[in-house]
């Protein structure tokens, strides 16, 4: 039987659930092929299910509630055909479910909007459980370095940064230039993700939060600087800086993935792919920049645009990296008062 501690639903929208099988209190006749099930909700934000019968399958009845908690009984038991419904529009729930053959499994299941629906075959077969599992952290990762706009300036940044190419040695070519600085950030922020979510470490939101617009407006002075002909640190080895600045980027990927609420033998695998998906969120957006980059220095070959196509990148490169440095500049000074300096 799990404990269950209420607490405030985290800032990704996402429900914890936790579903426990149990016995059934009253064993007459065909009752020894079902089971007694208790439904636990750790968040206290998300709505109350006033109809629990709604949620189950049909041949399920509902039970008297328990304390933080719903209670209903199947005949027979739940199986890997069932699915539980939830009408919250949430971004997803993740159910830890307890059966009582001792087992534990737990998974991350989206929402449409409007419902949330939990097939329980990814819960029954061990397989097939940690093969979605994995998946659907893997593509969490990519979304959030897409769509999380810091973490996408950020490394926009670095792409404008890796655009300028000063005195290098031939050996180290543009692509392992741009894999190398990627890998860096890659790397920093799975050491500080991976010790918040843990629990090793905990640093405040505020500071983090400001900090990481911050590391954008000093990536957006590095990248102005490298366009003028600077020679600077990050200009020179920038996946330095990249894993320097990556070490923050991590505990603001750890509060905007919020607490996992997953088993603890599924944690390591979550961070694991969550992180495979930033990497891979980011080799996509690295990829991008580099084949436009060639593109744009093949049509500088052209004699007749090699001018104002170099004169074009120049103007349009050092524009994005102003843009980016105001953008960032704002955050920063909007996210001051939460520091209570401001």
């Amino acid at each position: 039987m799990s404990s269950v501690a209420a607490h405030d639903l985290d800032v990704t929208g996402v429900a914890r659930l936790v579903l426990d099988e149990r016995e059934p209190l009253v064993q007459s006749g065909d009752a020894a092929t079902g089971a007694d099930y208790r439904l636990s909700i750790l968040d206290t934000k998300v709505p109350p299910l006033y109809d629990i019968a709604r949620s189950i399958p049909a041949r399920c009845e509902a039970l008297a509630p328990g304390a933080n908690s719903y209670r209903f009984r199947c005949q027979p038991q739940l199986n890997a055909d069932d699915s539980l419904l939830f009408p919250w529009a949430l971004a997803g729930v993740v159910l830890i479910s307890n059966w009582r053959d001792g087992s534990s499994y737990s998974s991350y299941f989206r929402g449409d909007g409007a419902f949330v629906e939990t097939p329980l075959a990814e819960l029954k077969a061990p397989s097939a459980a940690l093969s979605r599992l994995a998946l659907q952290y893997l593509a969490l990762g990519v979304e959030h370095i897409l769509f999380g706009l810091d973490h996408l300036l950020f490394v926009l940044g670095l792409m404008l940064l890796l655009g300028r190419r000063p005195q290098l040695p031939a050996t180290d070519s543009h692509f392992m230039r741009y894999a190398k600085t990627i890998t860096a950030f890659t790397l920093a922020h799975s050491l500080t993700l991976g010790a918040a979510v843990l629990g090793w470490v905990s640093v405040p939101t505020a500071p983090v939060e400001s900090l990481i617009a911050l590391s954008i407006v000093l990536l957006a002075r590095e990248a102005l600087g490298s366009r003028r002909g600077n020679t600077s640190l990050s200009t020179r080895k920038p996946w330095l800086v990249a894993f320097g600045f990556g070490l923050i980027h991590g505990f603001g990927f750890a509060s905007a993935l919020g607490e996992l609420g997953l088993a603890a033998g599924d944690v390591p695998l979550a961070l694991l792919f969550f992180n495979l998906g930033v990497e891979l969120g980011q080799l996509g957006i690295a990829a991008g920049a580099l084949i436009a980059s060639v593109l744009i220095a093949r049509m500088s070959d052209t004699p007749s645009m090699t001018g104002p196509t170099a004169l074009l990148q120049s103007r349009l490169a050092t524009a994005a990296s102003y843009g980016l440095g105001g953008i960032a500049l704002f955050w920063f000074i909007e996210r001051l008062p939460s520091l209570g300096l401001a």
